[in-house]
């Protein structure tokens, strides 16, 4: 590789990176499993700021923008984001190259929560030398319930002691002895909370939804404070939440003031936070060791010249694998697409306790993230998706047709998709469960997904010219190759079709950008490796989605746009605030990228030496961005990112509700499905 790294190199970044301080604070927390997050903050914070490193990082997140859609959007979104989406990133960056740290980690914090404040999960900075190195735990997820009179509170969630006494049995114990004798973990299940910090419980929620990012909509940030459940290729899982699991060492401890269930009397208490190493951490005895086992660019970090490789495919790095809010996409071809989320905090792989998971008989048909069932009333099938990824895109689409198939030859008449914390995969895979449901029509047919456009850059015009020009990509594995897509009249472009001109251009928020034409479909007739039925499985109108709001990328693409506003089909959000609007999904897109797979795209296209290039990363990082944006339904002439999604239903929490699906399903089914059978 013309760009790799020498090893004289990586021992200069090491000496650069060397601690400051006469005691190694990262030989406190090495090889340990549990250390407090004050003894990982000094491992974090010895580090000072090598200013060729950050300038680096700035570089290549500013040229990467070059290809994110929203950069102009993102200034000031649409109504109604306007109010939590209004981030210059571009000026912002200029700051954070001028600014003065105190250490590499508080760099790292800026970059991280400027990014985030797109709530775009798609447009991410990821250092995997801090972000979850350590995962910051307490032993009580929290549930907002509401009682028999619809008013809402804060509270230990029902399951805390059961998730808790499973997952951290080694370390339980160091949080009961944190408490005083009157109160249990055991018994504190359910208890009320009147205080977080001295304040509401909603101050708490509303500084947690400023930092979180990943959706736009607010109820869907608030709740991701609160535990969740997921079914993936684990099985089912349970999602601690932003307030019981943290990505980097934040928090100390927390104190809180707590009512105990059906007594008037109130408690005052200290928990600690306590910080677990990251399965995917690398082992490491001191800094030096830290730094060179975590820190350093990895295989698939930076991308690759396809036509010096001999794999037609670009390396996936692990670590974007570790940070996509789906299970690992295995592709079968490198031009299968996918839109999917990514995140701090890796995915759960908490066990559901038990009590919780579903008992019901379970319909064959399943896959890694998607599994079928049948409710007692033998009329109401469930199919429970996780993921549109986890597996290869033909065992998906045959699984979910098979599944369906026989949930309706067992005679349901009614379907719940319950796509809870699904954040996206494969995109024709969603477009096939459209088609699939709701049968061939002219919102299927020949699309059942969205028309997109490209950024229309300089860098990405030089790419196109030098694919037509000089035959790079014969494979057709790079995404500005012309024979991967179609115009709006769904025409396949030629090989020497230049998509990208003439530019459509724009004025965004006073700034002057530019687009490529209309794109069309993408996965009709080819897409879909299973022969759709030739009539619909269930009618629009007994189908519902539900979700935590948690439903983004390839997700929304199949909620939001084909299924509720195509289709009219009910879309229900679990416990969100009653007095905040519930979107039952975030983050559209059309199609995400990360740096490695640009950069792929530049090196192939033999224009890694151009000033508009960005460098290769000399951290172990990622870069998100949308590098296709959808056009909308309600207005086909605006990004379908900046139009609302009002949820049909915002289903309120009781402890017998939360977090058990099939007491969610069955109440659904009497609020939406039963009054029409």
């Amino acid at each position: 590789m013309a760009t790799t790294i020498t090893v004289l190199f990586f021992a200069l970044l090491l000496s650069a990176f060397a601690s400051t301080e006469a005691l190694d604070p990262c030989a406190t927390i090495g090889g340990q499993k549990w250390v407090s997050p004050k003894d990982l903050r000094a491992c974090f914070t010895s580090f000072a700021v090598n200013p060729v490193i950050k300038q680096n990082i700035v570089e290549v997140i500013n040229k990467t923008l070059a290809f994110h859609t929203s950069v102009n959007y993102e200034i000031s979104a649409p109504e109604p984001f306007t109010p939590f989406v209004h981030e210059d990133l571009l000026k912002d960056l200029s700051r954070i190259s001028a600014q003065s740290y105190p250490s590499d980690y508080d760099l790292h914090i800026d970059f991280s929560r400027t990014l985030k404040r797109l709530n775009d999960g798609h447009c991410v900075w990821i250092n995997s030398c801090y972000v979850s190195l350590f995962l910051n735990f307490l032993p009580i997820p929290l549930a907002l319930l509401t009682d028999s009179n619809g008013i809402q509170s804060v509270h230990i969630a029902p399951a805390a002691f059961a998730v808790a006494s499973a997952e951290f049995s080694d370390e339980i114990d160091v949080w009961q002895e944190a408490l005083p004798p009157t109160i249990q973990l055991e018994t504190a299940s359910r208890y009320l909370l009147l205080s977080i910090d001295g304040q509401d419980p909603f101050v708490a929620v509303d500084a947690n939804a400023l930092i979180t990012g990943s959706f736009q909509p607010l109820g869907t940030r608030q709740n991701s404070f609160f535990s969740s459940y997921q079914f993936g290729a684990s099985g089912w899982t349970y999602i601690m939440g932003d307030f019981a699991q943290q990505s980097l060492p934040l928090n100390d401890s927390v104190t809180l003031v707590v009512q105990r269930v059906n007594e008037s009397t109130t408690d005052t208490i200290e928990l600690p936070y306590r910080a677990r190493i990251n399965p995917t951490t690398v082992s490491f005895n001191d800094s030096t060791s830290y730094r060179a086992n975590n820190c350093l660019p990895i295989v698939g970090t930076n991308g690759v010249d396809l036509n010096e490789t001999a794999s037609s495919a670009a390396p996936i790095s692990e670590t974007v694998l570790q940070f996509q809010q789906q299970p690992p996409i295995l592709k079968t071809f490198p031009k299968e697409r996918i839109n999917v989320m990514l995140d701090t905090i890796p995915l759960s792989d908490i066990a559901l306790p038990p009590s919780l998971v579903p008992t019901i008989p379970v319909i064959g048909g399943g896959f890694g993230s998607g599994q079928f069932y049948m409710l007692p009333d033998n009329i109401t099938g469930v199919f429970a998706l996780g993921s549109f990824g986890g597996d290869t895109i033909d065992a998906m689409m045959s699984g979910m047709l098979q599944g369906l198939v026989n949930l309706k030859s067992l005679g349901a008449s009614q379907l719940i998709v319950d796509v809870s914390n699904n954040g996206g995969g494969f995109i024709c895979a969603a477009e096939f469960l459209h088609r699939i449901i709701v049968g061939p029509k002219n919102t299927t047919v020949p699309q059942a997904g969205l028309d997109t456009k490209a950024r229309d850059g300089p860098l990405a015009r030089l790419i196109v010219q030098q694919i037509i020009e000089n035959n790079l990509d014969p494979d057709q594995d790079l995404l500005y190759n012309p024979l991967n897509w179609r115009n709006a009249t769904n025409v396949p472009f030629t090989a020497d079709d230049d998509w990208l001109l003439p530019p459509v251009n724009l004025t965004i928020n006073g700034h002057a950008d530019a687009f490529s034409q209309r794109l069309g479909q993408e996965c009709q007739p080819n897409g879909f490796t299973s022969t759709p039925p030739d009539n619909a499985l269930f009618a629009a109108e007994n189908v519902v989605i539900v979700s935590n709001g948690r439903c983004a990328s390839s997700c929304s693409l199949f909620s939001v746009i084909t299924m509720a506003k195509e289709e009219g089909v009910k879309t229900v959000v679990l416990g969100g605030k009653n007095d905040v609007q519930q979107a039952y999904c975030g983050t559209v897109g059309g199609e995400s990228s990360v740096f490695s797979e640009m950069d792929t795209e530049v090196k192939t296209a033999r224009l890694k030496n151009n000033t508009l290039a960005p460098p290769d990363l000399m951290v172990n990082g990622v870069q998100g961005i949308t590098w296709r944006l959808g056009f909308g339904i309600d207005d086909p002439t605006q990004p379908e990112e900046w139009q609302p999604h009002p949820a049909t239903l915002n289903l309120q929490l009781t402890p017998d509700l939360v977090n058990s699906p099939v007491a969610i399903w069955t109440n659904i089914t009497q609020q939406l499905l039963s009054a029409k059978n």
